[in-house]
């Protein structure tokens, strides 16, 4: 295990939706409620595996470390199924779902 840099864009599981969240206020709480709305819309009952907060360099689950280069939220979501990647406002937020 290593430390991890902020994810890139094509570190993430494909396919990426993109949502933008019209508001300066859009914290983790918005920014989740906006990834399940679009989940749903796409995929009917979707599981989140994992998230990302750029904005506040959380996630979860919660590891700092890196799994052969990837950070361990991604790794953790890839061996879970992961089939859909939500991205909220150019990556401030990820969250990761099946």
């Amino acid at each position: 295990m290593e430390a991890c840099e902020i994810p890139t864009k094509d570190m993430l599981p494909a396919p990426a939706v993109r949502v933008e969240v019209k508001t300066d206020q859009c914290d983790l709480e918005c920014a989740r409620k906006a990834a399940f709305r679009e989940a749903e819309r796409l995929m009917g009952y979707p599981r989140l595996l994992s998230w990302f907060d750029r904005r506040n360099g959380t996630m979860h689950p919660p590891d700092e470390c890196c799994v052969a280069g990837e950070p361990s939220w991604i790794a953790y979501a890839e061996a879970h199924g992961a089939n859909l990647t939500i991205d909220v406002n150019n990556g401030d937020y990820t969250f990761i779902f099946c």
